[in-house]
């Protein structure tokens, strides 16, 4: 029998799944970690738990009874975007990585703001604007806060790179991971030399790229050990979670366009050629599918939202689950089932963390709108999960006049278990949600392009026939549509009457923490 095994490193976990080639998931495991934040606008985290939770969550699967490490034929890698670590020339690092959410770069960014236009840098590297979340800026933050540590720097890695140079023994990346450095030119394939040198790096102090979903090396003895694998494996460059997610749902083209609503909601749509959004508001990743590119829209808070609520007004629900069994999730969305759509006019802004796309507004906060006395906990619950329906409307209406015109959206992480919000999404939208067996799309993707390099499946749409199985299918209901539009609108006009005092300076973002330390959601 042959396996195949996806690790996907995210944010706060490390997740690694084993599928056979007819695309049964044989078993699945997962290590989380915790994030440090030392400062306002700082989130850090000790590189080494990426390796240690990678080789936890391995050995987790490959403990499953009846399973042979033998048999696994490839293995591929993906990770969250952004996450930078300085490294030795052994690949040990030299301080803590800064994740993504890490937003101390802000006088960085707006200098390399100045020097590179935000329409240069769209055409180059995709991504709409300079902000402290690329690599770019918090490499020019070390070079200017902490000069020993990017002196003594061999390498930069991001969490993929990172993780790879561990099982391989290479420093390697790819275009997947490092499109939204903003060192990468993702038209050329190559690094953006303009960038280094105004960051002070050249391009021997970064990886070498290979090809994305190409097999960049093979497990070395000591990772073989280490992982319970036979040395020689190949591992494969899978690229951002945003990528493999896609291609673990089938979304490599076609009228497919995926969402995600994990703590953020995110949004995937396949295209052939970077260029299609003249407006230039939408991100453009490299796609793990080889020879094509990503329509990859952003809203930091997705369900996040949800999770903050049911800590703050959840009490009953969480104890309910706690005593009875069960998720206090599902329990306040039979609350929210109760309330009628457009929630009787009550209107949430779920900016919780900012607002990224369409519209990047980084100040603006959440915010709920219309609430009268007649309105109950249901009615603030089916609020949160209208809001994260509007922000994927948006976002879908976004991508559409960028050229990728939504047939039907493929829904995955945590809040696809909610057949209640799968249904909103669909109304809000106007268009079929399909959900999908098995949650851990990354991992999944991960396993499909380990398979297709190292010829288990001879293409993608192999890869795509064995392993995505459609588990529900949500159709819009058309009776709720004039609601939703009027309530839609709604949205959107509250959104532009505040857009002026969250852009004030003294506005309400000022003096408010840092929003990532509460980073979460439904899965």
């Amino acid at each position: 029998m042959t396996l195949l095994l996806g690790l996907d490193v995210g944010t706060t976990s490390v997740k690694a799944g084993l599928f056979d080639a007819a695309g049964r998931q044989l078993a699945a495991a997962g290590r989380e970690y915790r994030l440090e934040h030392p400062a306002p606008d700082h989130v850090e985290i000790d590189a080494e738990r990426w390796w240690t939770s990678a080789v936890d969550a391995v050995r987790g699967v490959l403990a499953t009874p009846g399973i042979d490490a033998r048999a696994v034929a490839a293995m591929a890698v993906s990770s969250q975007g952004e996450t930078v670590v300085a490294v030795d020339a052994s690949g040990r690092p030299l301080g803590p990585a800064l994740v993504w959410l890490d937003n101390r770069a802000s006088a960085e960014a707006r200098e390399l703001a100045g020097r590179f236009p935000d329409a240069l840098v769209y055409d180059r590297t995709g991504i709409p604007d300079v902000n402290p979340t690329w690599p770019a800026a918090k490499l020019l933050w070390w070079r200017r806060h902490e000069p020993a540590l990017f002196r003594d720097a061999a390498r930069f890695l991001l969490a993929e790179d990172f993780v790879v140079h561990r099982l391989t023994g290479r420093f390697v990346t790819e275009g997947g991971i490092q499109c939204t450095s903003m060192l990468f030119d993702i038209v050329a394939g190559g690094w953006w030399g303009d960038v280094l040198e105004a960051v002070g790096v050249g391009p021997e102090r970064l990886p070498e790229i290979a090809a994305p979903a190409s097999v960049v090396g093979g497990l070395t003895p000591r990772a073989a050990d280490a992982l319970g694998l036979p040395a020689g494996l190949p591992v494969v460059a899978g690229g951002m979670d945003q990528g493999a997610g896609a291609v673990g749902v089938g979304n490599t083209g076609g009228g497919v366009v995926s969402e995600s609503t994990g703590g953020a909601l995110t949004v995937q749509a396949a295209v052939a050629h970077h260029g299609g959004d003249l407006s230039r508001q939408t991100p453009v990743y490299i796609h793990s599918v080889p020879g094509q590119y990503l329509y990859c829209p952003v809203c930091p808070t997705g369900g996040m939202a949800l999770t903050w609520f049911r800590d703050q007004f959840g009490v009953l629900e969480v104890e309910r689950a706690r005593r009875d069994g069960g998720s206090a999730y599902e329990l306040l969305t039979a609350l929210a089932a109760d309330a009628p759509p457009g929630a009787d006019g009550l209107t949430l802004l779920p900016h919780f963390a900012g607002a990224f796309s369409p519209e990047y507004v980084p100040e603006a906060r959440g915010a709920f709108i219309g609430i009268t006395l007649a309105h109950t906990r249901g009615h603030f619950v089916r609020a949160v999960l209208e809001a994260v329906a509007f922000m994927l409307r948006r976002n879908v209406e976004l991508v559409a006049r960028a050229g990728a015109v939504a047939t039907e959206i493929r829904s995955h992480g945590g809040g696809a278990r909610s057949a209640l919000w799968n249904q909103i999404k669909a109304d809000v939208c106007g268009l079929p949600v399909v959900t999908l067996e098995g949650e851990d799309a990354a991992v999944r993707g991960d396993a499909m392009t380990a398979g297709v390099a190292v010829g288990v499946y001879p293409d993608l749409a192999a890869a795509d026939a064995a392993l995505v199985v459609a588990k529900g299918r949500y159709e819009p209901d058309p009776t709720t549509r004039d609601a939703y539009d009027e309530a839609y609108d709604r949205y959107r006009r509250l959104f532009e009457a505040l857009r002026p005092e969250f852009e004030r300076p003294g506005g309400p973002a000022s003096g408010v923490g840092d929003p990532s330390s509460g980073a979460g959601g439904p899965g």
